[in-house]
């Protein structure tokens, strides 16, 4: 539909003189092939309030307005310690800088877990908004974060609570199918060579352990 091949053209298109970095996702006008925004936070969130008639029909509101503030409130937290923790742990150039991001992330995860002990999801008995930040992060920790990453208190499979609502979540629709292991592994062991100069790609973890039963039915 937009007839390139990399999208450095539609940033490119959009700026013939940008010289940052060509992130995803992104999202692409086809009619002009620019770049229209590739804020993610907002991003998520425009698909679920903007582009409401696009929705499948009985697609959940991931982002109801009564709950919107308590929402907020956890995806802040989330961000910073867990979805960008992960990163300021891998990509940490000191040693204190690196335990920070690593007793924060664990902090947090520590904190979800106790909230996700006595619910199935983080907002109660329906997925948001939240799930999704979440998920994105814990579907890449035992196959990258854990070891590439240097984020190894425990994996994710070690931590019963996270681990059973991870698999929940993978198990329902619009999740799974969205997830390839072996491109998540691809990309981050063979693009970041200051991290793993040889890029030898890791053969595990296996991805059928994703569809054990979770018991949070």
């Amino acid at each position: 539909m937009l007839g390139i091949r990399y999208l450095s053209e539609a940033y490119l298109a959009t700026d013939p003189d940008f010289t940052g970095r060509f992130t995803v996702p992104a999202l692409v006008d086809p009619h002009t092939g620019k770049v229209v925004t590739n804020d993610y936070p907002r991003i998520t969130l425009d698909l679920s309030t903007e582009w409401r008639e696009f929705h499948a029909e009985g697609a959940p509101d991931l982002y109801p307005e009564k709950l919107r503030p308590e929402i907020d409130a956890l995806i802040e937290p989330i961000f910073h310690n867990v979805n960008n923790g992960v990163y300021k742990a891998g990509f940490a150039t000191s040693q204190d800088a690196y335990a920070d991001a690593y007793t924060a992330l664990f902090a947090e995860l520590d904190r979800l877990t106790v909230r996700l002990e006595s619910s199935r999801y983080l907002m109660g008995d329906q997925i948001t908004e939240v799930d999704i930040r979440l998920f994105t992060t814990l579907v890449r920790f035992d196959a990258v974060y854990h070891g590439h990453f240097k984020c190894n208190r425990q994996k994710l499979a070690e931590l019963p609570t996270l681990w059973a609502y991870a698999r929940d979540l993978y198990q329902t629709s619009g999740f799974g199918e969205t997830v390839d292991f072996d491109h998540i592994k691809r990309h981050y062991y063979a693009t970041h060579d200051q991290i793993n100069p040889t890029r030898i790609v890791p053969i595990g973890p296996l991805a059928d352990a994703w569809l054990a039963p979770h018991g949070r039915g």
